[in-house]
């Protein structure tokens, strides 16, 4: 792990366990052929994949669907000018196996919105890369 600029490079493990730290992150996808951001609650499987809840019928789902996507997430202190960043990319796929899909009703996330229809994506951890940010207070 190298240090350079404040920035220190994380290692998938130490980049895992930040992610179990925190409540959303952003799915970075295509949208008509235009970069789109989406902010999500989200959590981590046993396999250290990142899972979303959403409606079956969402324009989420529709664009993500087999295709990669990158997962960001943060925290970060702006009093102390310190904090992490996490990127997780790989496939996004939709959880049909029912088995699966009520395994993840138990221990998946919960949508913040009330859905008849949700299911589950799930982002392989293909790629995990993050970096840690010491700053320091009042500096330029």
């Amino acid at each position: 792990m190298s240090h350079s600029n404040g920035f220190r490079a994380l290692d998938r493990q130490e980049c895992l366990r930040l992610l179990t730290k925190v409540p959303i992150g952003r799915i970075v996808y295509t949208r008509q052929a235009l970069p789109a951001v989406l902010p999500v609650n989200f959590s981590l499987d046993t396999d250290s994949s990142v899972l979303l809840r959403t409606s079956a019928g969402s324009d989420l789902v529709r664009a993500i669907d087999g295709v990669v996507v990158a997962f960001e997430a943060d925290d970060f202190d702006a009093a102390t000018r310190s904090g992490w960043s996490v990127v997780v990319t790989g496939r996004a796929t939709v959880v049909t196996d029912p088995a699966e899909h009520e395994r993840l009703s138990w221990t998946g996330p919960r949508s913040w919105v009330v859905t008849g229809d949700g299911v589950f994506v799930r982002i392989e951890a293909e790629m995990v890369t993050g970096r840690d940010i010491t700053g320091t207070r009042g500096a330029d």
